[in-house]
């Protein structure tokens, strides 16, 4: 008897083709492109915690929510976000949440969720471009800039 089992597959809503995938060149553009996306109704009210998923071209592949948490944290697996990222063949990613409280600067924990997802992916040559977190009125706070990464 032959054994069953299910496929799983990631998809792309929105049918939107590779030449016009949105090209990030830097923190700012980075920044507006996810607070422009962010669900601006809970924006102050928990931690969301996404993942941008690029191409070669630093072109964003898709966004994916990876946790949606309380006013103070959110957890992130890092099971998920691995294979998020192996089955979309995705190269680069750039890790983003938001502080409801309007704080901008990172906690231990980020530092400490950002290191350890940095060596993870280093595993699959997937590199991290940038952690950044946004905050209601669009601030920003880049790793990158900051030479946390």
């Amino acid at each position: 008897m032959k054994a069953q089992v299910n496929e799983i597959k990631i998809t792309y809503k929105g049918g939107i083709l590779a030449k016009d995938w949105q090209k990030l060149n830097s923190s700012f553009d980075t920044a507006h492109f996810i607070y422009e996306n962010w669900d601006k109704d809970t924006i102050e009210v928990h931690e969301t915690f996404k993942v941008l998923l690029l191409n070669n071209a630093n072109k964003v592949k898709g966004v994916v929510e990876l946790s949606r948490g309380g006013i103070t944290g959110t957890l992130v697996d890092l099971r998920l976000l691995l294979a998020v990222i192996i089955k979309s063949l995705s190269v680069a990613i750039i890790l983003t949440h938001n502080h409801p409280s309007g704080t901008l600067k990172p906690s231990s924990s980020d530092k400490q969720l950002t290191s350890k997802i940095n060596k993870a992916t280093a595993l699959f040559d997937v590199k991290v471009l940038d952690h950044i977190i946004i905050t209601p009125n669009a601030d920003y706070f880049s790793f990158a800039d900051e030479g946390l990464l």
